[in-house]
């Protein structure tokens, strides 16, 4: 069925041009039915649409790719680190797999170079992740055309040897989120994650959500992303940057002051 849609459209050939021969380097070996690797790489945002008037972009292959990605990561981990809890694994695991990490892994391998849009300004501008998200739709790719073991092969030969260093990975904190709450239940701060707004791009079928993260009823951070988690991720990230560089510490400690005078005079008062 997929072979038919993709045989249905008008792309620009791999054969015999440039692209071709990046896309050959990027992964590792020639391949079988360049049309997988086209419709990877073709983002919403191109506006391209079948003969029956249906856009036609990676979204289907990314799916793909990212549940294939999510397999060979954790075969990959269970396999490099024996003695760890599986705690530790599903902690790495969500890291490497984490939007902003493969956005990371794409452009440091040169698939940004390859993606196909007729309108370059669009996809920079508001598509948020795509490069991260063609990489997963390249594995669904890889997958259709050669089979999981290709893939497993592609992603430990071609992406985590040569751009991935999983004991860095190891000591980085992508968790804001709990780091932030764990740092304000220490100093008995209270603490609420709020969305304030979401905006629906009805062309490219996004939903932006934005929110602000409150400590003592003070807005310390801001942050938007694809879905909730993301956002409260990015406005805990924007309060850690602010409260290390003290420009929230003062703000904060004269609101809760004032709070526990305020109980300790009711408490006194009952008395």
């Amino acid at each position: 069925m997929i072979k038919r849609i993709i045989n249905r459209i008008r792309f620009i050939s791999f054969t015999k041009n440039e692209p071709y021969f990046v896309l050959r380097n990027l992964l590792g070996f020639s391949p079988k039915e360049n049309s997988y690797y086209q419709l990877a790489l073709l983002h919403r945002s191109t506006g391209k649409r079948n003969i029956n008037g249906v856009i036609i972009d990676n979204e289907r292959l990314e799916f793909l790719g990212d549940a294939i990605l999510s397999a060979i990561i954790s075969d990959y981990l269970y396999q490099k680190f024996p003695l760890k809890k599986e705690g530790f694994l599903t902690n790495l695991r969500s890291k490497i797999v984490q939007r902003e990490y493969l956005d990371y892994l794409a452009v440091q391998m040169g698939l940004d170079k390859l993606m196909f849009s007729q309108n370059k300004h669009i996809v920079s501008k508001n598509a948020v992740h795509v490069y991260g998200n063609a990489l997963e739709a390249l594995i669904g790719a890889i997958y259709l055309d050669q089979g999981y073991k290709k893939c497993q092969q592609f992603l430990e030969k071609q992406v985590i040897e040569k751009h991935m260093n999983v004991n860095e990975i190891v000591k980085k904190e992508y968790n804001f989120k709990s780091k932030l709450i764990e740092w304000a239940q220490k100093r008995k701060y209270s603490i609420i994650f709020v969305v304030t707004n979401s905006e629906i791009n009805k062309e490219q079928n996004i939903t932006t959500f934005y929110t602000s993260v409150l400590i003592e009823n003070i807005e310390v951070g801001t942050g938007c992303g694809l879905n909730k988690k993301e956002s409260q991720q990015k406005a805990a990230r924007d309060a850690l940057h602010k409260i290390k560089k003290k420009e929230t510490g003062i703000l904060i400690n004269t609101k809760y002051k004032e709070r526990i005078e305020l109980e300790n005079h009711s408490e006194s008062k009952k008395l």
